[in-house]
């Protein structure tokens, strides 16, 4: 077993080792509502690094207690303030997923035959629908077309057909939120996502030339990306990026008017591309061709009309076709791992958005942002129904407008804990010290604290399980809302330490 599973795992069982009673009981629960967030002297290294940030308390919430919830919180600064979590958001996002739908759930993406085939030749349409997929990566993408000409088909003279349909998601500007169109976690969700509507560019050296070679995946249908750019022969790998000069805003060229450093080696750049809503369009067509295969439509959005007619006829529900092609998802709990451990937003939207579709009932139900919401309120009311809920958005923490406050958040981390899900979610969470967005913090406690993390411009903020140097287990909630919250890192760092060293 590699060393970093072993760690997580040998982690995971010490924090598992509970009483029993670990749940929050109610009658010692703090009020859902309290009229004014409580406020307590602060550990002077917490206060200190606050106070090098520039950063009040009041507005830093903090809260740290025993996993048991049987004694009185150690410490309580405004627990009971709504705060904005950033992407911490994602642990409610993420055990919800795994209590509803099952560890072991999938999606589904669908192939589908509308037409004769004789010959190698779809006489017809290709018809692909997405079920919601979060990690529809290009790898998966061709291995389902290979598996297509696998059949026998080499040749679709029709369409190929794209049924978004179980997804409902608002336009939105890409860059509305903070004016980065183009940063790979603005991608909006889709219900046929591939490869998160990014490209990964990738520019190797190639010294004897002195050029660098430039190569893009997936490939794309209708995008020219150069295919080298000059290497600059100098002794650093400075800010490689913005020395290349990309022009990546066209949806028809990727060029470079700058140079690349040798000193680089190989590296990889994941963008965002220009147009995201021909993303799929796009990449399915460019990986049919890349694998051989003819086409003589073009790829398309279905109508609602034409997905009506399909349905009415049994196509859809694999009644009709000659060939249908399933191709299921990772299991939920892999899922959540990329979603907490690398804070993947628009995965985290994903299931957001299935929870909604879930709570539907019919073959053709649809996830919304507004299903989202109501199916996590009625969640949340069975499992926590005396704990303030929290403000949902899309589910991600990519919000300005989702809220929780520490004590709701801690409550539902100690429900969990004592859930048939607890290792999956505990197993999904950065290791202090060791990996993901943990890998750099708070390492004078190496392993012992396990802590989604969050970060938005004015936003900062912390929350998991640690193993106390006694042996005791804690939940950890740090939130800091305010203009210098990035500089308070530390202070949430310091704030994890003392959980763990159980200072004074």
């Amino acid at each position: 077993m590699p060393f970093l599973s072993l760690v997580c795992r040998l982690g995971a069982a010490l924090l598992l080792t509970l009483p029993p009673t670990w749940a929050l009981a109610q009658k010692t629960a703090p009020p859902a509502k309290a009229p004014k967030a409580a406020k307590q002297t602060l550990p002077a290294a917490i206060a200190k690094a606050l106070m090098r940030a520039q950063v009040p308390t009041d507005a830093v919430s903090l809260l740290v207690v025993e996993a048991t919830g049987l004694q009185p919180p150690r410490l309580n600064h405004q627990g009971s303030l709504p705060m904005n979590p950033a992407s911490v958001m994602k642990l409610v996002t993420t055990y919800a997923a795994l209590d509803v739908l099952g560890p072991s759930f999938t999606w589904n993406t669908q192939l589908l035959m509308d037409g004769r085939v004789s010959d190698g030749i779809l006489h017809g349409n290709l018809l692909v629908r997405g079920g919601g997929d979060p990690k529809m990566v290009v790898e998966r993408l061709q291995a389902l077309l290979a598996q297509v000409q696998a059949s026998g088909v080499r040749v679709i003279r029709g369409d190929i057909v794209l049924d978004r349909s179980a997804f409902q998601v608002p336009a939105l500007d890409a860059g509305e939120f903070d004016g980065e169109p183009l940063r790979p976690y603005n991608a909006r969700p889709d219900a046929l996502l591939i490869n998160f509507k990014s490209l990964v560019l990738r520019f190797t050296p190639d010294p004897a030339t002195g050029r660098a070679l430039v190569r893009s995946e997936p490939p794309m249908a209708g995008l020219t990306v150069d295919e080298s750019v000059p290497l600059a022969r100098v002794s650093r790998c400075g800010d490689w990026r913005s020395e290349l000069r990309a022009s990546v805003d066209s949806p028809e060229r990727i060029q470079f008017a700058g140079s690349y450093s040798v000193a680089c080696g190989e590296r990889v750049w994941p963008t965002a591309y220009a147009e995201p809503a021909s993303f799929a369009a796009r990449a399915l067509e460019g990986s049919w061709r890349a694998l051989g295969g003819l086409l003589t439509g073009s790829v398309r959005d279905a109508t609602t009309a034409e997905l009506a007619v399909l349905r009415a006829r049994g196509t859809l529900s694999g009644e009709k076709p000659p060939l249908r092609l399933d191709a299921p998802s990772l299991p939920l709990r892999e899922i959540v791992r990329d979603v907490n451990k690398f804070s993947n937003n628009v995965m985290a939207q994903h299931l957001f958005l299935t929870l909604g579709r879930q709570s539907q009932t019919g073959e053709y139900a649809q996830g919304t942002p507004e299903t989202g919401r109501a199916a996590m309120a009625a969640w949340w009311k069975k499992i926590l129904p005396q704990q303030a809920a929290p403000v949902m958005d899309n589910g991600s923490g990519l919000s300005r407008i989702e809220r929780i406050s520490a004590t709701s958040l801690a409550a539902m981390l100690q429900n969990a804990a004592k859930s048939r899900v607890a290792l999956d979610l505990l197993e999904s969470l950065p290791i202090a010290g060791v990996d993901a967005t943990m890998r750099e913090r708070a390492k004078a406690v190496t392993g012992q604290a396990f802590m989604k993390t969050g970060s938005l411009r004015d936003v900062t903020a912390v929350a998991g399980y640690v193993n106390g140097n006694s042996g005791t287990r804690y939940i950890v909630v740090g939130m800091v809302n305010h203009p210098n919250a990035l500089a308070a890192r530390p202070a949430l760092d310091a704030l994890i330490q003392w959980a763990v060293q159980e200072q004074r």
